[in-house]
């Protein structure tokens, strides 16, 4: 934890120092664009004055330029050089050959390398606005052009410069970059550092009370989320849901954990007292038989365990493929009440198929046979004699119903949520000898049948009243 934050500390220092950086910058940049502007703006006023004074001085209809003996050229009136040369900063008549006919006295000072920039440069200075920033020695030079029409020459250009002068930075700017912007991080980050310190000592308080539950003995314990934000709220209550699950499931397993090995256990040691009795030298041929018998019995029952066992296991993992075909449930139900009859019969139980309806799913034909069988036997073996079960198939908008009702035992309101557990049976009956054989593994996988068909398998029932499964399917489904 302390690593997460300090990394995240870190970030936060780089991205205000970051951040501080870009507004120093921008300010800066603020200021740089501030001095040219105003060395620009000189430049132009300056041009335009000299512009001025040399169309005011002009002979009317005359040059502005006279001849040189010297050089057989041409140069300006010496009357225009006397009032230019009143004139401060950087100034330039030049032709339109690039020959320079008048320069002021702070561009003669200039060394040649400056010369030779300036005189490079006088073809990009552009007429009214900024010939752009010059390197001089003496300094940043701005530069703009102005233009005169000469009758002798033809055009006439006017350079003006005006050196930038930097401004010097205010004590109170200074005060702002160098104590100011600095205080606010080291409080900022401080800030942020004890913040963040509460958020992670109750992220390490919800990480050591969910190793604490881990241990598989205290899974009834919930984390608390007293004062926590709504995001860490949100994440406690996902782990409570993990963790109530996770208790479901150890005690579902405990529990199934046990029935299996009692159901397993009973009928092993039948097998060993029978195989015992019959190894044993003084039994005669007839107990013997009826030993081995016993035996066979009681490995039927473990091997029918066993099956039912592993389509539960094989349902888990969504190993069983469920056939999709059409079946006739019609058929399929007055089959099942066929098989209904014989078992009644036996147990002494009034069988009657109640109503039935003309209907056909998509299904699996097999597994569905195996739903209505379980159904139908469990009320049978769970109805005394003389009692009644009464079988109806019905058909809905988009559902077929296939119900179960008899007048047996019942079950109780603290025993249905358990009705569809494994190995769970009404009358907790554990014992080889009871009247009700069986390992308590029928309802969970008649559920399992049900729901593989996107249907649904529900109990309503009363103690001492008898019970109600029904069964409701798609008349088509997809399989999930």
């Amino acid at each position: 934890m302390r690593s997460s934050r300090l990394k995240l500390t870190l970030i936060f220092l780089l991205l205000s120092i970051a951040i501080a950086a870009a507004i120093v910058l921008s300010a800066d940049s603020t200021r740089n664009r501030n001095v040219y502007k105003l060395a620009a703006r000189d430049a132009v006023l300056l041009s335009e004055v000299a512009r001025g004074l040399i169309e005011a001085a002009a002979p009317r209809g005359g040059s502005l330029l006279e001849s040189d003996s010297t050089t057989g050229g041409f140069i300006l009136a010496p009357s225009i050089q006397r009032q230019l040369a009143t004139l401060p900063d950087y100034l330039i008549v030049v032709g339109t050959d690039s020959t320079i006919y008048f320069a002021s006295a702070p561009v003669g000072r200039l060394n040649d390398t400056d010369w030779n920039n300036i005189y490079t440069g006088l073809t990009k200075v552009e007429d009214g606005g900024p010939a752009g920033v010059m390197r001089l020695s003496v300094g940043t030079v701005v530069f703009v052009g102005a233009r005169i029409n000469d009758p002798t020459t033809g055009l006439i250009r006017v350079i003006a410069g005006s050196r930038t002068e930097p401004e010097a930075t205010p004590r109170e700017l200074l005060t702002v970059l160098y104590v100011v912007i600095p205080l606010m991080i080291v409080l900022a980050v401080t800030v942020f550092w004890f913040v963040t310190s509460g958020v992670f000592q109750r992220i390490e308080r919800v990480r050591a009370d969910v190793a604490a539950i881990s241990d598989g003995k205290s899974l009834h314990r919930r984390l608390s989320n007293e004062g926590a934000s709504e995001e860490l709220d949100s994440l406690i209550t996902t782990l409570n849901s993990m963790i109530a699950r996770l208790e479901t499931s150890f005690l579902s397993l405990r529990r199934f954990t046990a029935d299996a090995s009692h159901e397993l256990k009973t009928p092993l040691a039948v097998i060993r007292a029978d195989i015992e009795r019959a190894m044993h030298e003084k039994t005669t041929d007839l107990d013997r038989q009826i030993a081995l018998e016993e035996s066979l019995q009681e490995v039927r029952r473990m091997s029918d365990l066993v099956d039912g066992l592993l389509t539960l296991a094989r349902s888990d993992e969504k190993q069983i493929e469920i056939v999709k075909e059409p079946v006739n449930l019609t058929a399929l139900t007055h089959e099942v009440y066929e098989t209904a009859l014989i078992l009644g019969e036996a147990a002494g139980v009034n069988v009657q198929l109640s109503f039935i309806t003309d209907v056909t799913v998509v299904g699996d034909h097999d597994r569905l046979r195996q739903l209505f069988l379980n159904l139908v036997t469990n009320a049978i073996k769970y109805t005394p004699a003389g009692g009644r079960v009464d079988i109806g198939l019905g058909v809905h908008a988009s559902t077929a119903t296939f119900a179960v009702r008899d007048t047996g035992i019942g079950i109780s309101a603290s025993d249905l949520p358990h009705v569809f557990d494994r190995f769970w049976r009404a009358d907790r009956v554990r014992t080889r000898g009871s009247e009700r054989t069986g390992a308590g593994l029928g309802l969970a996988i008649s559920q399992w049948i049900a729901q593989a068909h996107s249907g649904s398998l529900t109990v309503s029932s009363r103690l001492g009243k008898g019970s109600l499964f029904t069964v409701i399917l798609p008349l088509n489904f997809t399989e999930s």
